[in-house]
């Protein structure tokens, strides 16, 4: 497995957290969440971050389960399928990197999300479980070039679905498992530089353009393997 996928796709998850549409609500979601309004005290603090976990726990379970069905449809598929899944792919993801850059304008992408929670179950950690899955499901408009450049470059390489989704999802959930544990110093930190973040976001829309055209063209191998699978499972070196 290319560790180039590897890293674009955690970094892709922390990109997406940055979302200007999604950064500023997080730190009161995840307190509303707990049930509290109070971030200071260590008890609300503790309720916060096990609650963060239930939540990340939720939308993880989703991708990787679209990592899963992504990897068993395509994997049988002959080479002549996979070359063109490749080549679309990669047109899909300079798409997406053209549209972070600024240089293309999508209405559908660029509405704002509200997270709206109405409790359903006595177990708070139950509830923030659900709506992490929920998050995953609903919450794409607010960053959906970032996850559409991920699953074009999933479908581009159906044996590595599942670890690029699971990837994406560390890159995601460990953010927010950051802000649960220094809820009130990131409430701070976000209003201090959250616009700052745009820049970041352009950043990696221009990854994603030069991404593309090596994906297009095939020529990812330019920038160099690395076996991630086997060195971090079966112990062997690559070369």
């Amino acid at each position: 497995m290319n560790i180039i996928y590897i890293t674009t796709a955690f970094f892709a998850g922390i990109i997406s957290f940055l979302a200007p549409c999604v950064l500023p609500i997080i730190p009161g979601f995840l307190a509303y969440l707990a049930g509290s309004t109070d971030v200071d005290s260590t008890t609300k603090r503790k309720d916060i971050f096990i609650n963060s976990v239930f939540f990340v726990l939720g939308f993880s379970t989703i991708f990787a389960l679209l990592g899963i069905l992504l990897q068993t449809v395509l994997h049988s598929i002959g080479f002549e399928v996979q070359t063109w899944l490749s080549r679309i792919g990669g047109v899909v993801i300079i798409f997406f990197g053209l549209y972070l850059v600024g240089l293309l304008k999508l209405s559908f992408l660029e509405k704002n999300h509200q997270m709206r929670v109405k409790r359903k179950f006595k177990s708070r950690y139950l509830t923030s479980f659900v709506f992490g899955i929920a998050f995953a499901v609903g919450w794409t408009p607010c960053a959906g070039a970032v996850l559409g450049g991920i699953l074009a470059l999933a479908a581009s390489a159906p044996l590595s679905s599942f670890f690029l989704l699971l990837f994406y999802a560390f890159g995601l959930g460990v953010p927010f498992l950051i802000v649960g544990l220094f809820t009130a110093q990131a409430t701070s930190w976000i209003a201090k530089v959250g616009d700052k973040f745009k820049y970041v976001t352009i950043i990696f829309g221009i990854i994603l353009i030069l991404l593309g055209i090596l994906v297009f063209t095939n020529d990812l191998s330019l920038i160099g393997n690395f076996d991630f699978v086997n060195n971090l499972f079966l112990g062997r070196t690559s070369l």
